[in-house]
């Protein structure tokens, strides 16, 4: 019995009446332990329903959020179509369009939402090579809510893009200025920057008087609300002029050449061109040097004249009249300088032969009897020592002698040692056309009521009177004959002046103009046409003021009188020479 006891494992023997003893104490333990395990699960399986619940929470209050808040991009895309504001239409004073607003597109990058930088780069590039550039890289991994990539894009351009379906890429509709005429007036009309901001001419003027900038920027500003602006200029007008300055130019072998013409009761600008000129729709072209408004931003010596200046001085002053003579034999000295007659006549010449033979000495002479201090006065009356009071912002300060003696006052009798712009030339000639009324040259429309509110009496009408009367002579048996229009009576003078270079004259480069008026009789409008370093034509042998700046204006004159309705009249007196 013990072997077959001894067959049994100890440990796996267990006595019935042991366990009976045993049993009553272990199972109440493991029933603590799967109560704990059975707790601990679903304490687990709370904390997981709680993440999922925090998760998707979150998520859905993202969701909220985002859907309240519109699309991310449209704060900055706000911005932008601030920028790309809209413009009031220019008009010429026929009602002719100037420049106008169109719709263009542009295209931006929102790069926060470009999946695949290269991919878009290679897809931006089939339609826009240059996309390829490293700047388009930077700006697409800049990680900005908002980027231009190129603006004005065409129509063709736009559509191929929005095929490729590039997520982050989009258009924005933008106002693009356009100036239908080209060139045609673009140093009076000026022109706009890539974000439609007026930066010359007048499109700079009408920024800053209507504050526009920040206008849009506000919001006030819509396309409906803007009305078209009215200019002084007469598209035909300004054709005429622009063609013709554009034939003598060419003619001549001039560097360039500048046209005006002006309302003599108004002040009103009817036509102004500046030749080399540019090309708005173009803007960079106005950087290039020789393209510059040398009508109202250039400063030059004008020569003689300015002898127009100084005789009205003159007479107006008491101190001379049409009757008086002047010794203009040999010449006239100050120290080491000399000043002589370019065609002398080596005699006593009255007042009206000092100007219509423009004689430095006659007119040094007239210019000492009245005194330096008579001189700048008058000089001061007509605009010549100020900034010209106009709207367009690109205006040159005249350069003229700071310190008073005899030598300067006689050397600007002539035109020398004193710089104008030819626009300050031609509004100092208004008064002296008009009765003697100072008006300020505009470039937008005003009636002559409004004019004469403004207008300053500067000179003596008689004054005026004489003048007119110097113009016509000059223009008849002068140096201005070549001016002249049968029927529109044209009367001016001649300026031939050297040119500066280094501090010294130069003999072979001139600077010609002719200042003019018609129709002389009663004067409506001033014309004046420079031409700088004109060339003699063969068999000439002459590049002067006389032969060339003359014809041209007669050649505008010619044109333009029937579209002013100036009537043609043929049974005026011709001008006879009052002393001799």
């Amino acid at each position: 019995m013990s072997t077959t006891m001894d067959a049994f494992p100890a440990d796996t023997f267990r006595d019935p009446a042991q366990e009976a003893t045993h049993a009553p104490a272990q199972a109440p333990a493991r029933g603590k332990a799967r109560r704990s395990a059975t707790a601990a699960g679903r304490t687990r399986v709370k904390v997981a329903m709680l993440g999922f619940v925090a998760i998707y929470g979150a998520i859905a209050g993202k969701l909220v959020y985002l859907g309240l808040k519109g699309p991310e991009h449209s704060n900055t895309l706000g911005a932008a179509i601030v920028q790309s504001s809209p413009r009031p239409d220019l008009l010429d004073r026929n009602g002719e369009v100037l420049a106008t607003d169109i719709k263009t597109s542009s295209l931006f990058a929102e790069p926060r939402r470009i999946i695949d930088v290269d991919e878009a780069i290679e897809a931006l590039s089939s339609v826009l090579p240059d996309m390829r550039e490293p700047s388009v890289r930077h700006k697409l991994k800049s990680g900005a809510g908002f980027v231009w990539l190129k603006r004005e894009i065409t129509p063709e351009q736009r559509f191929r893009i929005h095929r490729l379906g590039i997520p982050g890429i989009g258009f924005l509709d933008e106002n693009k200025r356009f100036y239908p005429g080209g060139g045609m007036a673009s140093h009076v009309v000026g022109h706009v920057n890539v974000d439609n901001q007026g930066i010359a001419g007048i499109e700079k003027y009408i920024d800053d008087e209507m504050n526009l900038n920040e206008l849009h920027k506000l919001g006030i500003v819509h396309d409906r609300g803007l009305k078209p602006r009215k200019l002084s200029l007469d598209l035909r007008v300004q054709h005429v002029v622009r063609d013709e300055i554009a034939a003598a130019k060419e003619r001549f072998h001039a560097v360039a050449a500048v046209g005006i013409v002006l309302d003599v009761h108004t002040g009103e600008v009817i036509a102004m061109s500046s030749l080399p000129d540019y090309d708005p729709n173009n803007p960079s072209e106005a950087l290039e040097k020789d393209r510059m408004n040398r009508a109202t931003a250039g400063v030059f010596e004008m020569g003689s004249v300015f002898k127009t200046f100084n005789s009205a001085m003159a007479l107006d002053s008491g101190r001379v009249s049409l009757n008086d003579s002047f010794d203009a034999r040999g010449g006239l000295a100050f120290g080491g300088q000399r000043i002589s007659d370019f065609h002398g006549k080596n005699r006593i010449l009255s007042v009206p032969e000092i100007f219509i033979y423009s004689s430095n000495i006659g007119s040094a002479r007239m210019a000492l009897k009245v005194g330096p201090q008579g001189q700048y006065d008058f000089f001061t009356k007509i605009g010549f020592h100020s900034k010209l009071k106009t709207e367009l912002p690109e205006v040159a300060m005249p350069l003229w002698p700071k310190r008073l003696s005899e030598v300067s006052s006689a050397t600007q009798s002539f035109g020398h040692g004193i710089s104008v712009s030819p626009m300050h030339t031609a509004a100092a000639t208004i008064p002296l056309m008009n009765g003697g009324k100072m008006i300020p040259p505009t470039f937008f429309v005003r009636t002559r009521a409004e004019a004469d509110a403004m207008a300053v009496q500067v000179v003596k009408p008689e004054t005026s009177e004489k003048m007119k009367y110097l113009f016509k002579l000059n223009g008849q048996i002068g140096s201005g004959t070549r001016a002249d229009v049968a029927g529109y009576r044209v009367g001016g003078k001649t300026g031939t002046a050297e040119k500066i270079e280094n501090g010294r004259y130069v003999a072979n480069k001139r600077f010609n103009s002719y200042l003019a008026a018609f129709p002389i009789d009663d004067p409506q409008y001033v014309v004046l046409v420079t031409i700088d370093e004109p060339k003699a034509e063969k068999d000439v042998g002459a590049a002067t003021a006389g032969l060339n700046a003359a014809p041209t204006v007669a050649a505008i004159v010619k044109r333009i009188a029937p579209m002013l309705n100036v009537p043609p009249r043929f049974d005026l007196a011709p001008a006879t020479l009052a002393s001799n």
